[in-house]
């Protein structure tokens, strides 16, 4: 066992704090990261918030890169000196969805079994299985991807969770291919990165959608083609009017509200899809949304599970896709903080000044 410096949120709504905690010797199918970067995801806060479980104290930090420390008996996939991105779905490889050749949708995903504890033994809850804001971190080797040891950490980190839902939203859900027109709404971290992953999938014209004038520059930064500030006009009137009165091809929500969604449904084309990957809190509903127009329009109505990714297959990609110069990660890290300023970069993520504020660790 060793001792690190770690964020713990220990009650709804507390400021969060940093304290010792305690990492154990990787047990079989284990091992031990050493964590260079970690971005401040919306999830962490909602940790902080009571919003995901009640399993308080939560060592948080979920969307990081570092370098394997250890592994335990029988890790064969990693080796101690492998940089690698975390990934909070470790694939079993043996439940009905990884059998008929779905992994990205595997149902048993799986975390360490050993916890990690505060000095007087607490245990802690590793925000999805992972607990990476800290100086290294205990998870299951499958939450673990061996990609280019040469990418910068800050950047390939947020690949673990906000950055990847966004892409692969746009190009594993959403199935944006060549010549096609997509709208997202909500340019935040992850909807910025829908934009983005629509533009490397061809799209010919994306448009960002957002109440935030900085957002939709970020956006247009990314790929967007157009924007439209939904504070000032009707989203679905101008997604309309932008494709020629038909509606997009493929409208992504990237926030998660029965409005957003509303207003993805009906801006649209016929036979399009939407895709929603902003998470909605269990109380939303979408009222009085008629049947006939569900039958009436076709396409496909989805959800997208952090992008409906497979860690193994995407990250490595997306990460030489970054090294070639046509993936721009390093847009997504609008500062870099210590793990001391956990707190102040949830009230920046709050107020919208950022797209991701990452952690360094040294």
């Amino acid at each position: 066992m060793q001792q690190v410096r770690g964020v713990v949120a220990r009650a709804k709504g507390q400021s969060v704090t940093v304290e010792t905690v305690n990492v154990p010797d990787p047990g079989p199918g284990e091992a031990v990261v050493q964590v260079q970067a970690c971005g401040v995801c919306h999830t962490d806060l909602h940790y902080r918030e009571g919003g995901i479980n009640d399993d308080f104290p939560f060592l948080l930090g979920h969307e990081a890169a570092g370098v394997v420390e250890s592994v335990g008996e029988g890790v064969d996939n990693v080796a101690p000196g492998d940089f690698v991105v975390l990934n909070w779905r470790a694939v079993c490889g043996n439940c009905r969805a990884c059998l008929r050749g779905q992994p990205w949708y595997c149902f048993a995903t799986h975390n360490a079994a050993q916890r990690m504890t505060l000095e007087d033994g607490t245990e802690l809850t590793p925000a999805l299985g992972i607990g990476s804001f800290a100086d290294k971190t205990l998870v299951h080797s499958g939450q673990c991807t061996k990609v280019d040891p040469s990418a910068r950490a800050a950047a390939v980190g947020l690949l673990g969770c906000g950055v990847m839902a966004g892409l692969g939203a746009a190009i594993n859900t959403g199935n944006v291919g060549r010549g096609m027109s997509v709208a997202v709404i909500g340019c935040g971290g992850v909807g910025a990165a829908a934009v983005a992953g629509s533009a490397l999938a061809g799209a010919s014209k994306v448009i960002a959608v957002d109440i935030d004038p900085q957002k939709l520059e970020w956006a247009r930064g990314l790929g967007a083609t157009d924007t439209v500030n939904s504070r000032e006009q009707d989203p679905v009137e101008a997604i309309q009017a932008l494709t020629g009165g038909f509606g997009a091809d493929v409208v992504i929500d990237a926030v998660g509200r029965p409005e957003t969604w509303r207003q993805a449904f009906y801006a649209r084309d016929l036979a399009g899809t939407v895709v929603l990957v902003g998470v909605p809190t269990p109380d939303m509903k979408v009222p009085d949304l008629p049947l006939i127009d569900v039958f009436g329009r076709g396409g496909a109505l989805k959800s997208s599970w952090y992008g409906d990714c497979l860690p193994s297959r995407d990250f490595p990609m997306l990460v030489d896709l970054y090294q070639q110069g046509r993936l721009d990660l390093d847009a997504f890290v609008t500062e870099e903080i210590a793990l001391d300023d956990v707190e102040a970069a949830f009230d920046k993520m709050q107020a919208g000044g950022v797209l991701r504020s990452v952690v360094i660790l040294k």
